[in-house]
């Protein structure tokens, strides 16, 4: 746990670990969070906090991305985008898009579960970033962007009036903003909708993740016109983008913003800014800058007299009844075989026992794979691993997981198991292997140092004896996501039945 010199101030990032895409809201004394979560499952994962500050995991809204037939692969890149959280009449909703389908919805009592099945809201290709607004007077609008990936078009920010319900359209959807057609904005997207003081507000970002700006616009008509105004932007700070997020008020008095900045192979990570109102109306969000707009805090006083926890989402884990924690999530939707569950043979309480996925050559097309963000600083992640399936080419192990790749462990071959260290690049044909070293057992503890500058070394511990690696590999994010500690089995020539067993995950960060 890292925690600030003085107990009464935070540290941005908020978490230092991805959170994509978050949006929150403010129920009663409790503050949610949610966030994109993109090809893994289970998806839409919803924090609480007291404060605003020292976030929990409490659950997730999605158990599986759909199709299943296309999602039962890994599909990087696709699934749930920007999502939105919102409660109305009694319940929880969480608006989220899938940029090959449409626009869905969930609902829920309580926000850790159980949420309903997603619904379809509004379909169509390169739908993305929904947020619902409840108006005074009972009708409902839908705020979106667009993917030119999907859709051919992008920087442009619609409204769509819905019914209450959220359940279809109820008159023909409306572009409010054009990007195009304001000076040096390019990729309009992330739209948050709210009204205050009887004005209708759009706060979104622009300019790119990772260079961009926040922006508020502001108009006495769903509909518009719009008026603009850039009310946050990197300026001397080292936090790039500022982008997308939630204006959430605190229930004091006070008002916020949570937001991420795009750290790459870090992911991206959470920052909370303080945020007030000017004489003429307009969010002030961070630190006043005279002459421009404001700019990020790094530290500041904690709301709601807040203290800071741990500022990564990354656990260790005993695999406890020999499940996972719920801080793990696969790389395709969740295979009820994948799993040797209490009852089957081979199953132990202390152990995660997974069958592998069939070997394509690579990691990234395997299903069967469980993940969890890299801290954002230096972290060392250790687990025993066991493949006692004897068939040459069945493998399993631990991996530093982006666009390329670093993965230890064992692997069978026709004279004998033997400790494996591998890195693979997006544009190699076939994984590099650094080391490779005969075991007496089919039995390694394998670690991962990753450091600051996202370097990775490897040690094997393995029949008494320790050997050391340095791979020459840096970790990379993956796509729209930062890189992933993951765990995973594979059987050779389209084999699905090797069982390997993971044992006391442990993961620990250095001070920062």
């Amino acid at each position: 746990m890292n925690l600030v010199d003085d107990a009464s101030r935070y540290r941005n990032p908020i978490i230092d670990s991805d959170v994509p895409d978050p949006d929150a809201i403010r129920v009663g004394d409790r503050f949610y969070l949610v966030a994109s979560s993109f090809h893994r499952a289970p998806g839409l994962p919803v924090f609480e906090s007291r404060d605003l500050v020292d976030w929990t995991r409490i659950g997730y809204a999605l158990e599986r991305n759909e199709p299943a037939a296309w999602f039962g692969l890994p599909r990087h890149g696709c699934g749930v985008w920007a999502p939105s959280i919102r409660h109305h009449d009694g319940r929880f909703h969480i608006v989220f898009p899938d940029p090959d389908q449409g626009i869905f919805v969930v609902t829920a009592e309580n926000p850790a579960g159980p949420w309903t099945p997603p619904r379809l809201l509004l379909a169509g290709l390169g739908l993305i970033d929904p947020c619902p607004l409840w108006d005074d007077d009972g009708r409902t609008y839908l705020v979106h962007g667009w993917a030119r990936s999907r859709a051919g078009r992008k920087n442009v920010l619609t409204v769509v009036p819905v019914d209450a319900g959220l359940t279809a359209p109820t008159g023909p959807a409306v572009d409010v903003i054009d990007g195009d057609l304001l000076d040096g904005f390019t990729t309009l997207e992330g739209p948050k909708f709210h009204k205050r003081d009887g004005e209708y507000w759009i706060l979104a970002p622009a300019g790119g993740v990772a260079t961009g700006w926040q922006t508020a616009f502001r108009a006495d008509s769903p509909f518009g016109p719009y008026r603009h105004r850039i009310v946050l932007a990197q300026g001397d700070t080292p936090v790039n983008g500022p982008h997308q997020g939630a204006w959430v008020d605190d229930g004091e008095g006070g008002d916020w913003f949570l937001h991420f900045q795009d750290r790459g192979v870090f992911g991206r990570v959470l920052h909370l800014q303080p945020m007030a109102w000017d004489a003429d109306g307009w969010p002030l969000m961070g630190r006043a800058v005279a002459g421009g707009p404001a700019e990020p805090v790094l530290d500041h006083p904690a709301p709601l007299r807040g203290r800071q926890g741990a500022r990564s989402l990354a656990r260790s884990d005993d695999f406890a009844g020999g499940l996972p924690g719920a801080h793990w999530q696969w790389e395709a939707d969740p295979d009820p075989r994948a799993i040797v569950t209490q009852g089957e043979e081979g199953w132990r309480d202390d152990a995660l026992t997974l069958r592998g996925s069939p070997d394509g050559g690579s990691i990234r097309t395997l299903p069967r794979v469980l993940s969890q963000p890299l801290p954002g600083w230096s972290s060392t992640s250790s687990v025993d691993i066991e493949l006692p399936d004897v068939a040459p080419g069945a493998r399993a192990g631990i991996a530093v997981l982006g666009l390329d790749y670093a993965w230890a462990g064992v692997r069978c071959t026709a004279s004998g198991p033997v400790a494996v260290v591998a890195v693979r690049s997006r544009d190699d044909q076939e994984e590099r292997v650094v080391a490779s070293v005969p075991l007496r057992e089919s039995r390694v503890r394998a670690t991962f140092d990753v450091g600051d500058d996202a370097h990775v070394r490897v040690s094997l511990q393995a029949d008494g004896a320790r050997i050391d690696v340095d791979p020459q590999f840096h970790a990379v994010q993956g796509q729209w996501v930062g890189a992933a500690i993951s765990l995973f089995a594979a059987g050779a020539h389209g084999a699905d039945e090797t069982i390997a067993r993971f044992a006391d995950f442990r993961i620990t960060t250095g001070d920062r």
